[in-house]
């Protein structure tokens, strides 16, 4: 994805939380069944619940964070789990770095 709609993406408070969240999952989330949150990540509804908004809305964001390549998803049964993408986010730090 082009920069320019990575910081797009960013630009929102909400979605540059979700990330800096996703960071430390089990410090910002509530620990759901038997998911490792690192490894695998998080749903829909723990992101919805830490912004206190609906699942849908939370999932719209979830939905451009990956559409940026910011994100991972996972599906396990009937969730699908989400994760950074940390090679496609280093890929952005690095490009910012050669352009800025």
């Amino acid at each position: 994805m082009a920069t320019v709609d990575v910081f797009k993406t960013l630009a929102s408070e909400p979605r540059l939380h979700i990330l800096q969240w996703m960071k430390q999952p089990s410090r910002h989330f509530t620990q759901q069944d038997d998911i490792d949150m690192v490894a695998t990540g998080v749903c829909v509804k723990q992101v919805a619940d830490k912004l206190g908004m609906t699942q849908s809305t939370a999932s719209q964001y979830l939905a451009m964070l990956l559409q940026a390549d910011l994100l991972i998803t996972e599906r396990i049964g009937k969730y699908t789990y989400y994760r950074r993408n940390e090679a496609a986010i280093a890929r952005f730090v690095e490009a910012m770095n050669r352009e800025l």
